[in-house]
Parts: structure tokens; C-alpha cells; sequence
């Protein structure tokens, strides 16, 4: 046990290592805040609920374009170049964020420019595990990047949270002025991450595989489908459950503290990742954690008791924590070795128009039927794709008669 414990420590790059969790954690720590803050504001100023799932949708709407030829360029060994970029244009939205979002045209418009920011330092990051970890460690790496990722996503609504106290509706502007400094602060750690060695921008293993070749790879589309699934639901539950709180007289504390609760959940789930993984199996433990999910979602979306979304939001956060891990880990698993980064932002081009078309339909949605529509559709979705994934594993196993 001590041998194999000093293999995997021997595969890591820890000078790597340290910089990288601790970026992945500021930025998931802005991210929250942002979105998060950018719901307020919305119903702050009064917005339709139509503007609020545009708002929101355009978080993804340049990534959907960008993701592949993004992949291609990291594929040439431009992972941290492209985390130093995406530093940059998330800066710069917070930026907007906080001088002057008064008007759903503006908010929208800097929802983009962060977007764009996040697509390409996660981007980035997922290649640059691969750098930071050897094969031996690579689950292990993965789970310490998804829990830095949660802890991000805890610290950002517990701050939301405090600032609120027991107010409907936190202060907006000095939590865009503290999104900003953390952006400032993410933009200074990523310099600390420098490209791998090797010629800049030369000619790449990511240019000999074709889109369609890689798309014809066995489960890679049903993968896919998972993560676009798994990632838009937890991009939901941040959006509308400021907006389900409205609805039910939930004031902006609980509404922080509920999603901490979930983050803290992932944190958790992340912790024994790999070894879940060893013990349960891949495609089980992926379709457990997305059932899981999916009956969370179906929970809070019934007109439960507030103690009772507490555990619905647990539940939910150690599913799908465990569940967004594996679609990342699933992808690796599935992709050829020479284009890891275009499957990999094949699955972040996924993942933007799932955040794109979902949101805009659940502002429609929403209208008419109110948010507990949306979050039961988003129950289903889990379900149905986590079973995609098990029969698509299933067939790439079975016996060709």
C-alpha cells in the first residue's frame, strides 16, 4: 500500500500542482460570485424573466463557436497561454460588471466576456492536469482539481450568504467590486503557470484527427451528452434557485447557504473520487451518481419544506460532484491520446450550448410554468443520460458476433 501511495505521489508534478489548485479555486470562487450576483441584480432591477434566461444563456454564447478551434490550439501545447487569456478577458467582465451593470443589454454583454474568459481557462486546466499527472495519478489529480473546483463554488455563496444576513436580495454592487478583486487576484496566479517546453504554437498531434473521426469514437457522444447534461444542471440550480427562493419567501442567506451546502457536498464526494472509482467501477458509479442527482432535482422541485432542500441540495451536490468528475474523466478515458484537448473542448462546446439553449428555454419555461418545471425537465435529463452512458459502455464491451 505505502508503494503504490509513493508511485502515485512520484507521478505528480507538485511544483505544478500547487499553482494550479489554487487558480482553479479563485476561479470557480468568481464564477460564483458573478453568477450568482448577476441573478440578483436581475430581479434587483426588475428584469423579465425572459431577459433572465437570456442574461444567463449568454454566459455560452461565444464558446459555443470557440470551444474547437480552442482545443486544436491547446492540442499545440498552448495550455497555460490559454489559461493566461481567459484570465484576461474574466478581468475584464468583472470589470464591466462592477462599473456598470444597470441595463440587460450591458449585463449581457459582459456575461459573455466571462464566459469566453471561462471557457478558456478551463480549457486550459484540463490539458494542464494532464501535465501536472502521470498515468498513475491522473484520477487522483482529477479529483484533487474537482474538489479546488468545489471549494470555489463554496466560498463564493458563503459569501453571498454572510453579506445578505437575512435580506431578500444581497448587496450587488459590493459583491461585483469583490468578484473583480478576485478576477484581478486569478489573473496573477495565472502567470505563475508556464507553458510546457517545446516549440510555441508549432504543428500539433491535435491536427491529425478529424471532428468526424473523433466523433465516431465508441461512447465518446454519449459521454458527451452526459457532461452537457450534468454541468448545465448545476449551472440551473445556481441560476434559478435566487429565483425559486422569491417564489417560496426564502431570503438571499438560506439561498447562499443552500448552495453551500451543495458545494460542500461535492467537496466531499470529490474527496473519495478515486476511490469510489476503484471500488464501485466506472459506468456504474456514473450512472449511480446521475440517478442520484436526477432525484434531487426532482425533490426540489416539489413544494418541500426548507430542511428538506438542505438535504435535497446535499444529495445533489454529492451526485453530481461525482458525476462531472467522471464525464471529464470519461472523455480521457475515450479520446485518442494525440486530440485530448479538442474531445475535451468538443465536451466544453457541449457543455456551453446545453448552458445556452437550456437556460433560454427555461426563461420561456419559466414564465408560463414557474421554476419547479424547469428543475423536474432537469431531473429527467439526468436520468436518461446517465443510462446513455451505461448502455454506450455496454456496447463498446460486448462480444462482435
Amino acid at each position: 500500500m505505502n508503494d503504490k501511495k509513493t508511485a502515485i505521489a512520484g507521478d505528480m508534478q507538485f511544483r505544478l500542482l500547487i499553482p494550479f489548485l489554487l487558480h482553479a479555486t479563485l476561479l470557480q470562487t468568481v464564477t460564483a460570485l458573478t453568477r450568482v450576483t448577476t441573478s440578483y441584480r436581475a430581479i434587483e432591477l426588475d428584469f423579465s424573466v425572459a431577459w433572465y434566461g437570456a442574461i444567463s444563456s449568454g454566459y455560452a454564447l461565444l464558446p459555443i463557436f470557440l470551444a474547437l478551434p480552442l482545443g486544436r490550439w491547446i492540442d499545440r501545447g498552448n495550455d497555460a497561454r490559454a489559461i493566461w487569456v481567459g484570465a484576461a478577458f474574466t478581468l475584464a467582465g468583472n470589470l464591466g460588471f462592477w462599473l456598470a451593470p444597470s441595463s440587460p443589454l450591458l449585463m449581457l454583454s459582459y456575461t459573455v466576456v466571462a464566459g469566453v474568459g471561462h471557457l478558456f481557462i478551463m480549457a486550459g486546466h484540463q490539458m494542464f492536469a494532464l501535465r501536472v499527472s502521470g498515468p498513475i495519478s491522473r484520477e487522483t489529480v482529477f479529483g484533487h482539481y474537482m474538489v479546488a473546483l468545489a471549494l470555489g463554488q463554496t466560498i463564493g455563496p458563503l459569501t453571498i450568504g454572510w453579506m445578505a444576513g437575512s435580506a431578500a436580495v444581497p448587496p450587488t454592487q459590493a459583491l461585483f467590486f469583490l468578484a473583480f478583486l478576485t478576477a484581478a487576484t486569478t489573473l496573477a496566479v495565472a502567470f505563475s503557470m508556464r507553458p510546457a517546453p517545446g516549440p510555441k504554437g508549432g504543428k500539433g498531434a491535435g491536427d491529425r484527427v478529424a471532428l468526424a473521426d473523433l466523433l465516431r469514437a465508441p461512447g465518446l457522444v454519449a459521454v458527451i451528452v452526459a457532461s452537457v447534461v450534468t454541468v448545465t444542471a448545476m449551472d440551473l440550480i445556481v441560476i434559478y434557485l435566487p429565483l425559486l427562493g422569491v417564489e417560496r419567501g426564502i431570503d438571499a442567506g438560506h439561498v447562499g447557504l443552500l448552495l453551500t451546502t451543495r458545494a460542500v457536498a461535492s467537496i466531499g464526494s470529490r474527496l473519495f473520487y478515486a476511490k469510489l472509482m476503484l471500488l464501485v467501477g466506472r459506468v456504474p458509479l456514473t450512472l449511480g451518481s446521475m440517478l442520484t442527482g436526477g432525484v434531487a432535482f426532482a425533490a426540489i422541485a416539489l413544494p418541500i419544506p426548507l430542511w428538506a432542500m438542505y438535504v435535497a441540495v446535499a444529495v445533489m451536490g454529492f451526485g453530481l460532484g461525482l458525476a462531472i468528475v467522471l464525464c471529464l474523466s470519461n472523455v480521457v478515458d475515450l479520446a485518442p491520446v494525440s486530440a485530448r484537448a479538442t474531445a475535451m473542448t468538443m465536451r466544453l462546446s457541449g457543455n456551453r450550448i446545453g448552458q445556452f439553449a437550456l437556460p433560454l428555454l427555461a426563461g420561456f419555461m419559466g414564465a408560463a410554468t414557474g421554476v419547479g418545471a424547469i428543475l423536474a425537465l432537469t431531473a429527467c435529463a439526468l436520468a436518461l443520460s446517465g443510462v446513455g452512458v451505461k448502455r454506450a459502455y455496454g456496447r463498446m464491451q460486448r462480444p462482435k458476433g
